[in-house]
C-alpha cells in the first residue's frame, strides 16, 4: 500500500539522494542537485518554487517520488524537474501513478502545460518512451546539449481544461 504526501521533511534529503542513486541513471552532480532542491523546499516551507510528491511504503520507506513547479516568468507553463521510482517498482504502474498525480495538482494551481527535459542517449530510450505512453509529445530535440552526442529533449503535455 502506497501512501501520498506533500509536505518535504528535513529526511527527504537523503531519502531522495538515495533513490535517485539506486535507479543508476544519473551522475554525482545531477545525485547533488535532486538532494539540493529537496533541502531548499525543506528549509523556505511555502516560499519554495519547488512542489514535491512523495509516495511512500506503510514503513515510511521512499519508493517514488517527483519535484515540479511554476516555470519563472510563464502564466501557466510548469516543469517535472524530477521524477524517480525505486529499481523494485519500477514497471508496476508506480510511475504513472506519480506523474498523474503531479500533473493534477499542477492543473490544480492554475497550471496548463507540462514541460519535462531528458537525455537524448540510448540509456533513456525506456524514459522517453515512459513519456510518450504518459500522452507528452517531442517539443524540441536539442544535440550536444548534456555532452557531445547527448542530447536534450524536452517532451510537453496539455493539462486540465487544455488537455
Amino acid at each position: 500500500m502506497i501512501g501520498w504526501r506533500q509536505a518535504v521533511v528535513e529526511s527527504d534529503c537523503r531519502a531522495v539522494r538515495d533513490l535517485v542513486a539506486a535507479t543508476g541513471f544519473f551522475s554525482a552532480e545531477e545525485i547533488a542537485v535532486a538532494e539540493e532542491l529537496v533541502a531548499e523546499a525543506a528549509a523556505k516551507g511555502a516560499d519554495s518554487d519547488y512542489l514535491f510528491l512523495f509516495a511512500e511504503a506503510a514503513d515510511g520507506d521512499l519508493r517514488g517520488y517527483s519535484c515540479f513547479g511554476r516555470i519563472p516568468a510563464t502564466q501557466s507553463s510548469f516543469d517535472l524537474y524530477w521524477i524517480a521510482v525505486a529499481p523494485e517498482e519500477q514497471g508496476r504502474g508506480l510511475g504513472r501513478e506519480i506523474i498523474g498525480r503531479s500533473e493534477k495538482i499542477a492543473a490544480d494551481l492554475g497550471g496548463t502545460r507540462m514541460f519535462v527535459d531528458t537525455a537524448g542517449r540510448e540509456q533513456y530510450a525506456p524514459t522517453r518512451a515512459f513519456y510518450e505512453r504518459m500522452g507528452y509529445e517531442v517539443a524540441a530535440w536539442i544535440d550536444d546539449f548534456y555532452a557531445p552526442g547527448d542530447a536534450k529533449v524536452v517532451y510537453a503535455k496539455a493539462l486540465g481544461a487544455a488537455a
